[in-house]
């Protein structure tokens, strides 16, 4: 610089001023650039409380209404069919024997209809006096109570035999008005041997009469 003949002070001190009036023009430059404001203004902010919603509880379910149940009308029960009855045991046969076709049951009208069992034929009546169809008898004693007492009297026995000849049933179809007199007579005939009632080659039950006398004289 020195060579040039200026003097390097002089230009350091230059170009600090020539910085130095850039610096302002452009602070000057900025300074215009911003605008300011003519009065100021107050701002009032006032704060608002939004109004809370609340919240509804959720509706209830609406009840169903049942549903209508077609209920049918209960039908009426049949009467059980009728079982039918085993009269007796089919014989087993083979298959070159001559079956004969099976009878025709008539239906049964209702199945409360009993069927009716067979009932025993009724005793037959003998019409002579058991004594006669008895092979072993033995008479009554004579109570001694009632010989000293003068019991007299005539008693009738009736007397049931079964299809043996024994003896099932002795009572006191006449008495004599004395205890002891009629107890002798069933007491003897209890122990009588007799042969079974006949119609014709069938033994059956029969009924017969028995009296006894008692007499004194």
């Amino acid at each position: 610089m020195r060579s040039l003949g200026i003097d390097p002070e002089k230009l350091s001190g230059l170009i600090f001023v020539v910085f130095v009036h850039i610096a302002l023009l452009y602070a000057t430059w900025s300074y215009q650039s911003v605008a300011v404001p003519k009065e100021d203004a107050t701002l009032f902010v006032n704060l608002i409380n939004l109004p809370v919603k609340k919240e509804t509880p959720p509706e209830p379910p609406k009840p169903v209404p049942p549903k209508k149940v077609a209920l049918d009308k209960p039908k009426p029960l049949a009467p059980p069919k009728p079982v039918p009855m085993l009269v007796a045991e089919t014989p087993v046969t083979s298959a070159t024997d001559d079956v004969a076709p099976l009878p025709v049951l008539a239906p049964v009208a209702h199945a409360s209809v009993v069927v009716a069992q067979a009932q025993p034929a009724p005793p037959m009546l003998m019409t002579s006096e058991l004594s006669l169809a008895c092979s072993k008898r033995t008479p009554p004693d004579y109570p001694s109570a009632s010989r000293r007492m003068a019991e007299q009297g005539r008693v009738v026995l009736r007397v049931e035999l079964d299809e043996t000849g024994n003896i099932t049933k002795v009572a006191v179809k006449e008495g004599s008005r004395y205890k002891r007199l009629d107890e002798a007579a069933l007491a003897a005939v209890k122990g009588w041997q007799c042969s079974a009632a006949m119609r014709g080659s069938v033994a059956v039950r029969a009924v017969a009469l028995q009296p006894f006398d008692f007499n004194l004289n």
